[in-house]
């Protein structure tokens, strides 16, 4: 089959509409193909974050020095943050998102070939571009996909990108233990991603954005009240998520003092819950509510990561990073969700509007814990970090559209 559609304000609808004579096995099929680019898109990243110790150790780079050279993702994300949500409105999710996930995985093939510390933050400056035009698009396919169903679906596509982490840690842990480096390791990555583009790509939905007559929408122009404040519940969140996916590797080994392949052991916990409350989070979200699951979710936040400062064991620190896995299962997608059924506002430029607010917590976050740990210690900066849990919860019940 091959769908375009011309969509105006309620593209569920108009998706609902156009696809009611397809077959169910067809929309299944659909569905499976967006999940796995989700899942895609979460394995490239969780490759490169289950190397960064080993990374780090080969350039001999300290604490603040990392975090430096990782300012490098969100400063790519930023250059082609305006341009993400117009690509993908223009030519289509369905195009840009192949796009930009073959280019990601290009970007992981260069951070594993890194020689130079120069080499490492160029390749990450052109990881993160990529992966800001792959999230704007795989997120728009997502909420096609969701307009096709009577049912909250977007959770389980975020559980797919988690598991799929969870999935990378324990590569990166056979990898390591078969002593295979970086360098190898990413390209057999990259080459199983490749696989998925080829034979999922013609399943995506295809949506052809309706033709714009008056005057021209400005490039930066006054963004909905909404929007901003979901991005900001959205920064709370991928700051708390930054310091779990960029340095909880280096926790355990610096702070709880884990050994060998133990030291992923913090990062493949995280990944797994936050998982399993993302595959659970559609059925949650349809009995509590969605203002209700956030702020039980900031909560959950907070707690873990100062039960991580509290208790830096390895039983403890486990478990509390398991609470922060399944605290901020839920926030992104009820966020993305509530941005993309806005009226009168395309879904990719709704993202586009938050994802410009949250890029902060990814551009500030990486420095600011490096160079907090190297003034006082990880500790300290996991503790700052987890305020940012309990903003989270008190937005929730001040932000209008959340229900």
């Amino acid at each position: 089959m091959e769908q375009e559609l011309v969509l105006a304000d309620q593209p569920s609808k108009r998706l609902r509409k156009a696809y009611k004579d397809v077959k169910a096995s067809y929309l299944k099929r659909v569905r499976w193909a967006v999940t796995l680019f989700y899942f895609a898109m979460g394995l490239n990243f969780a490759t490169w974050a289950s190397r960064i110790p080993d990374i780090q150790a080969y350039l001999g780079l300290n604490e603040g020095s990392l975090g430096t050279i990782l300012f490098a993702i969100p400063v790519g994300q930023l250059c082609i943050m305006p341009f993400s949500g117009r690509l993908a409105v223009k030519y289509g999710s369905h195009r840009t998102v192949v796009l930009g996930l073959s280019l990601y995985v290009c970007a992981l093939i260069g951070l594993g070939f890194a020689r130079e510390q120069w080499h490492l933050s160029a390749a990450l400056f052109f990881f993160g571009m990529c992966s800001n035009l792959t999230n704007i698009s795989v997120n728009t396919q997502g909420i096609y996909t969701e307009g096709l169903f009577r049912k909250a679906v977007m959770s389980s596509f975020h559980g797919a990108w988690s598991l799929a982490g969870f999935t990378g840690a324990l590569i990166g842990i056979g990898m390591k233990a078969m002593h295979l480096g970086p360098n190898w390791h990413f390209v057999i990555v990259a080459v199983a991603i490749w696989s998925v583009i080829l034979f999922n790509y013609k399943y995506l939905v295809k949506v052809k954005s309706p033709k714009r007559t008056g005057e021209k929408r400005k490039l930066f122009s006054k963004p909905d009240t909404v929007l901003v404040w979901l991005g900001v519940m959205s920064f709370c969140c991928m700051l708390s998520e930054g310091i779990m996916f960029d340095w909880s590797g280096v926790y355990f080994r610096k702070v709880v003092g884990a050994e060998g392949a133990l030291g992923v052991l913090g990062y493949a916990s995280f990944m797994a819950f936050m998982a399993i409350g993302r595959f659970s989070g559609d059925i949650i979200i349809a009995r509590l509510g969605r203002k209700r699951v956030l702020q039980i979710a900031g909560i959950m936040v907070s707690a873990g990561l100062y039960g991580a400062v509290a208790f830096p064991y390895l039983v403890p620190a486990t478990l509390s990073f398991m609470l922060v896995g399944l605290g901020v299962s839920t926030i992104i997608p009820i966020i993305f969700s509530v941005a993309g059924s806005r009226p009168n506002i395309a879904p990719s430029i709704a993202l586009q509007t938050v994802s410009s607010v949250s890029f902060l917590g990814f551009m500030l976050g990486p420095p600011v814990i490096g160079h907090v740990a190297e003034a006082t210690s990880l500790r300290t900066s996991f503790a700052i970090i987890g305020v940012f849990g309990i903003g989270i919860a008190f937005l929730a019940s001040k932000v209008k559209g959340i229900e």
